[in-house]
């Protein structure tokens, strides 16, 4: 399973070619994406985008947030603070539930999930 992140989302709608070459198993995302999706439409007042996004995703599985991801979150903040690394938080719950849901991989341009991956098993795509 790969787990696809707001960025790679959001450079499947507006059409980034070569995007769908890198999934090459089930796709599934996290309601923390479908947050920073949703809140980024609801902000701009995106009705076409809102239908889109809607569309997308009732169509993959959304993961949620549950309280063995937040345990793994937790434990992957407190990690990183000690070795005095950042990464978003938001980032972080979400490869919580990645690694808590088995999923193998995550595709994103965001270089924070490279940072979390040196600490866990999460495999990272990074384009």
């Amino acid at each position: 399973m790969i787990i696809l992140d707001t960025s790679a989302i959001i450079d499947i709608f507006r059409g980034r070619e070569g995007i769908l070459d890198l999934i090459d198993t089930d796709v599934t995302t996290t309601v923390i994406n479908y947050h920073e999706i949703m809140a980024g439409v609801k902000h701009k007042k995106a009705k076409i985008e809102e239908r889109y996004f809607r569309r997308f995703f009732s169509k993959i599985e959304v993961l949620p947030y549950e309280s063995s991801a937040a345990e793994k979150s937790s434990e992957i903040q407190a990690y990183m603070m000690n070795l005095g690394k950042k990464a978003n938080t938001l980032d972080i719950l979400i490869a919580a539930i990645a690694i808590q849901n088995g999923a193998e991989k995550i595709l994103t341009r965001d270089r924070d999930f490279v940072e979390i991956s040196k600490i866990t098993d999460l495999k990272v795509i990074v384009y």
